[in-house]
């Protein structure tokens, strides 16, 4: 990724969010239901223009479940720079069988030793991007 020194920030197109999305298991998920919002860490997989994440019953399941409206963000740092996608989407409880099969293929683990027996998939509808060069604020002239 090229930048200039004027322009520490680039805008990443939906391709290359996408990639950085494929290349990273851990994001975060906002719900929000009953006037509610609230946001959840989440391991997930970013798979054939999916996002596909496991839960338990709960809150996140409950308010997925009441509002299908949802928005993910997932970040990269470095000592030198930064990225950030956020994906504005769709989320839906997988309930097909030969769906539940394919999600299990790709060995989606959960982080906790707790039983996580619902695949939930984000299809988004918008990707954005941010890549971000660090340094110091520059002078005024």
């Amino acid at each position: 990724m090229l930048f200039t020194h004027d322009d520490p920030v680039l805008v990443l197109d939906e391709e290359q969010s996408w990639k950085l999305l494929e290349n990273t298991q851990h994001g975060r998920i906002v719900l929000t239901a009953a006037g509610e919002t609230d946001m959840f860490p989440i391991n997930y997989r970013a798979h054939d223009g999916v996002l596909l994440l496991r839960t338990a019953p709960g809150t996140k399941l409950a308010e997925l479940t009441i509002n299908e409206n949802v928005l993910f963000e997932a970040d990269g740092i470095t000592s030198e720079e930064a990225w950030s996608v956020v994906v504005k989407g769709t989320a839906r409880v997988l309930t097909l069988s030969q769906e539940i099969a394919a999600a299990e293929a790709l060995n989606l683990k959960s982080w906790v030793p707790t039983f996580k027996d619902f695949y939930v998939e984000i299809t988004p509808s918008r990707i954005s991007g941010r890549h971000f060069n660090f340094g110091e604020q520059p002078e005024r002239f």
